[in-house]
């Protein structure tokens, strides 16, 4: 049967709902991949300095973590639909101010500081809202494939997005970039009115600093959640070597600006196609274990690749890795959404998004300075082979995560808007 290898469309076919958030996300990311190339193309221009493009970039996580946790409390307490609408008029805001400062021959350095550090703290906070809401649109049993429709809308972002950028960029220049970028929110913002009230649980907490110590508290003694979290650390910190793709598209595999281009596809082009094949990961019982298995593949995946010396050999095994990581993001998105109560769910998911965005950057320094230490390769291998160790530490500290299991959970008997 098809639907057993290709991702079930049910989601999409179900819950109008569902198809206007999967709609806007695919618009948004988009959109804001335009940016996310144009903003260190704009930086470098302007300084000719790699470390001014890395501060541009450190820059942002901090107000992105503050933005996901303050977001993950109000997320709980009010219509999630109203945070996604009102962010998404701020962030076109931003995108404006960044076109506004490109007009003209001498555009402000801070500004590219400022407003993307901006950007970064809106996104936080709005997505939260955005991964708590689909388990109110849709059943339970739809989650696996809500999620990995959610990751596709990633992916595609992730390796149309920058081409579609170098395009534009070197055809009309960065200010319609921008421009583009700003334009997309006056579809987004419409799409998520339609949406319909997703209104909070009756009772949460008032959003605040008590609200969100309260989120990471009910964190403490949930094992399979605490997984959920550990387990993407683990391997977004030693088994994640992009900061050293440029040292080996040069000194590995001799290549230019091409070959860094494509190391840095390769696993964005197989996480695409495994999440596009996710029909087979809906039946999976053990998920837990599943996720152990998925970061030791992703692990593996790395540790050969760091021995590899033939380009197209290495692509494929980024592709691999790409894929195995795919496959654990929607089962930990699925565990958690479905371990959490809906009035803790925002919250929890401003935990997951901090991590997710903060790990790799994490892995930047650790990889970056093990290589520095001793060698490109030996930074590659063993990070992989500490990603492969660290989950299977995980899984035996962490029986509650290991043997989660497939099964109604909270939000089971939420209806899918269908209207």
């Amino acid at each position: 049967m098809p639907g057993r290898i290709m991702v079930d469309i049910a989601p999409l076919r179900e819950s109008r709902a569902f198809r206007l958030l999967f709609l806007a996300g695919l618009i948004t990311t988009l959109g804001s991949q335009l940016t996310v190339v144009a903003v260190p193309f704009q930086v470098y221009d302007l300084t000719r300095s790699s470390f001014q493009v890395g501060l541009v970039s450190l820059a942002q996580l901090v107000p992105l973590i503050v933005g996901s946790l303050i977001g993950g409390s109000v997320g709980d307490a009010v219509d999630r639909r109203k945070i996604l609408a009102f962010t998404g008029i701020l962030l076109g805001f931003t995108s404006a101010a960044l076109a506004l400062n490109s007009l003209g021959g001498h555009p402000l350095l801070w500004v590219l500081y400022v407003v993307p550090a901006l950007a970064a703290g809106l996104n936080g906070f709005s997505g939260p809202a955005r991964i708590a809401a689909i388990p109110l649109l849709l059943p339970a049993r739809h989650l696996v494939a809500a999620y990995s429709f959610s990751q596709m809308v990633f992916q595609v972002g992730a390796v149309v997005g920058p081409a579609v950028a170098g395009v534009l960029i070197s055809s009309v220049g960065v200010p319609w970039v921008y421009g583009i970028d700003a334009c997309t929110f006056a579809f987004t913002v419409p799409l998520y009115v339609a949406m319909g009230p997703l209104p909070p649980t009756p009772g949460t907490r008032r959003p605040g600093v008590g609200s969100i110590m309260e989120g990471l508290r009910y964190i403490r003694g949930r094992q399979a959640i605490q997984g959920v979290f550990l387990v993407d650390i683990n391997a977004m910190v030693f088994g994640m070597p992009r900061a050293l793709f440029p040292a080996l598209s040069t000194s590995v595999f001799h290549g230019g600006a091409t070959t860094l281009g494509y190391l840095y596809a390769a696993p964005g082009a197989g996480a695409l196609i495994g999440a596009a094949t996710t029909g087979w990961v809906t039946h999976l019982r053990r998920r837990g274990l599943a996720v152990v298995v998925a970061v030791v593949v992703w692990g593996a995946a790395i540790t050969v690749f760091g021995f590899s010396h033939v380009l197209w050999v290495a692509l494929c095994l980024l592709a691999v890795a790409g894929w195995a990581d795919v496959i654990s993001a929607v089962l930990r998105n699925t565990i958690l959404q479905t371990e959490a109560p809906d009035e803790f769910r925002s919250r929890l998911s401003s935990v997951q998004l901090a991590v997710v965005q903060g790990g790799p950057r994490l892995g930047d320094l650790e990889s970056g300075a093990v290589a520095d230490l001793v060698s490109t390769e030996f930074a590659i291998v063993s990070g992989g082979l500490a990603c492969i160790a660290g989950a299977i530490a995980l899984a035996a500290l962490l029986p509650g995560f290991r043997h989660n299991r497939a099964s109604p959970g909270p939000g089971a008997e939420s209806v899918a808007q269908d209207t």
